[in-house]
């Protein structure tokens, strides 16, 4: 029983990684999301001063690996369809992703201060319901794939991240107080976009359910 388990699992990893080009780049952005975490949070776990060379090191790093996870979403879609490798599993894998990777980076901007709480604590609760209604669409035989709504936020998603990373990046590089920047401004528009990026949230999300909702109340 258990050797019949991880041959199937064996199976399907080879069957979903290996062989799909596309799924591979969908697997990069989870593999990507830990390391641009830890690149990050170096600085603010070892108490490195801003003007730093490993702080400055950190923050010029972390910005194109994000850049690289980013265009990876693009890649897989672009290949899946360019291949007609699209997939039941990679229609679920792809928007997971995203989730894993946009939530990784929202976490660092939560305790940066740029993502006010509240923002963070609705993006969760809506990214949570989003998955459980995935969740039940498989078990029912059903790939909720990516909609025009969810692909906006995503988008939006992406700016607040940048947004959030240039501010950070003025911050150790000094560059700041070099030029007088009036960063109170900066946090202000970065913390709009934040808010944007809730609303899209919502509006996607209940979309999903208009169009979704039927699967839910047939699981009850």
């Amino acid at each position: 029983m258990k050797n019949t388990f991880i041959a199937k699992t064996v199976k399907i990893f080879y069957n979903e990684f290996i062989m799909r080009i596309s799924n591979k780049f969908t697997l990069s952005r989870i593999i990507l999301a830990p390391i641009i975490f830890i690149i990050y949070n170096i600085p603010v776990w070892f108490g490195l001063e801003n003007g730093s060379p490993a702080a400055i090191a950190s923050i010029c790093i972390a910005i194109p690996l994000l850049a690289f996870a980013e265009l990876t979403d693009y890649f897989d879609g672009h290949y899946a369809r360019k291949l007609n490798d699209v997939s039941d599993f990679g229609k679920m894998f792809d928007p997971f992703a995203d989730v894993f990777l946009h939530l990784s980076m929202f976490t660092c901007f939560v305790f940066s201060g740029y993502m006010p709480v509240v923002c963070y604590v609705l993006i969760l609760y809506r990214e949570f319901s989003q998955n459980f209604l995935r969740m039940v669409a498989a078990k029912q035989g059903t790939a909720i794939a990516a909609r025009k709504g969810g692909k906006i936020k995503t988008v939006f998603y992406v700016a607040s991240c940048f947004a959030a990373l240039i501010q950070e990046a003025l911050v150790r590089t000094e560059l700041a107080s070099i030029w007088n920047l009036d960063m109170k401004l900066l946090l202000h528009i970065g913390q709009a976009f934040f808010v944007v990026c809730v609303i899209l949230a919502y509006v996607s999300f209940i979309d999903y359910l208009k169009n979704f909702g039927s699967i839910l109340k047939k699981a009850m």
